[in-house]
């Protein structure tokens, strides 16, 4: 039973597209950047293997917390590349994981210049066990729902050893979910989303300090007014940080949100991490984020093999 149960239950009823919007809202979009664009699959021309672990709302019983893995490639032709990514979202009763197969084609435009386009395709698992709440001491009984559903996404990003940009829609399929035996529930919805992500490396004193400010702006339906029926405002995150001898990184990164482009925008949360890239292909990292009322943290973890040739490319992101 969640000792904040009846916070929980409001949250989930009442805040249900937040969920929708920020289904994995990760700290650190950069060692996650295959869930948000399947372009991204090949990206460091190498094998690469990553995970992170992300734990939100410090001091809430059944606060949402989110695993990942990440794996991409390219294959024997470099200009085609795999990824797989699995996605572990909870909060509460409520749970999601999601499966999905990328595939990018990398077109190669003079230099260390290139153009990648990626699909994506795969499936989702809901859940709800709202058994496991109470509410002013009642049991909420036979409240379990489940469900399966498929999702498709593409995406494009250009990209040279200096800059990146992309826009991608991980998430085409729209879905609903109802409480099987709680009809006079609202419905729990996952809106198309759509991203666009930008980034740089800029030199101070040649490889020994590089400047890296990057941008992800975030939307549920785009081109439609359901981000006002919804509550959901655009949202964008930017991160500042430098990277050191090639190896340690440390930033700091804001998140906010718009209404639109011209109209009032709201604080949502400030963070500081670091992460350092060993020789041997290991790369660690770690992040604290401060909300206005609660904190979060969240632990990366990456492999990129043949590390030592991949260097030749200097990939920054």
């Amino acid at each position: 039973m969640y000792k904040n149960a009846t916070f929980i239950f409001f949250l989930i009823l009442g805040g249900i597209a937040l969920q929708a919007q920020n289904n994995g809202m990760y700290t650190k979009y950069i060692f996650n950047s295959l869930a948000y664009n399947p372009a991204y699959a090949g990206y460091y021309d190498h094998l690469y293997v990553g995970t992170s672990y992300k734990d939100m709302w410090q001091g809430i019983d059944g606060a949402p917390t989110t695993q990942t893995l990440t794996i991409h490639t390219p294959l024997r032709s470099a200009k085609v590349a795999m990824g797989l990514n699995l996605v572990n979202d909870a909060i509460g009763p409520i749970g999601q994981t999601k499966a999905n197969l990328s595939y990018s084609y990398r077109i190669p435009l003079g230099g260390t210049n290139i153009l990648s386009i990626g699909i994506q395709g795969g499936l989702s698992y809901w859940r709800a066990d709202l058994k496991k709440l109470s509410l002013a001491g009642t049991s909420l009984a036979n409240t379990n729902s489940t469900r399966v559903s498929p999702n498709f996404g593409a995406g494009i990003l250009f990209y040279n050893k200096s800059f990146y940009v992309g826009v991608s829609s991980p998430q085409v399929v729209e879905q609903e979910y109802r409480f099987s035996s709680m009809n006079n529930l609202p419905f729990a919805k996952e809106y198309r989303r759509s991203y666009f992500a930008a980034g740089a490396a800029i030199p101070i004193k040649g490889e020994r300090i590089v400047f890296k400010p990057s941008i992800l702006v975030k939307n549920v339906g785009l081109f439609s007014e359901v981000s006002r029926n919804v509550g959901a405002l655009t949202e964008y995150d930017v991160d500042l940080s430098l990277l050191f001898n090639q190896g340690l990184q440390i930033g700091v990164s804001f998140r906010s949100a718009i209404e639109t482009f011209y109209e009032r925008s709201s604080f949502n949360s400030s963070d500081i991490w670091m992460s350092y890239q060993l020789k041997n292909g290991l790369r660690l990292g770690a992040s604290f984020e401060n909300t206005v009322t609660f904190d979060s943290f969240e632990v990366m973890v990456g492999y990129q093999f043949n590390y030592r040739r991949a260097r030749v490319t200097k990939r920054y992101f």
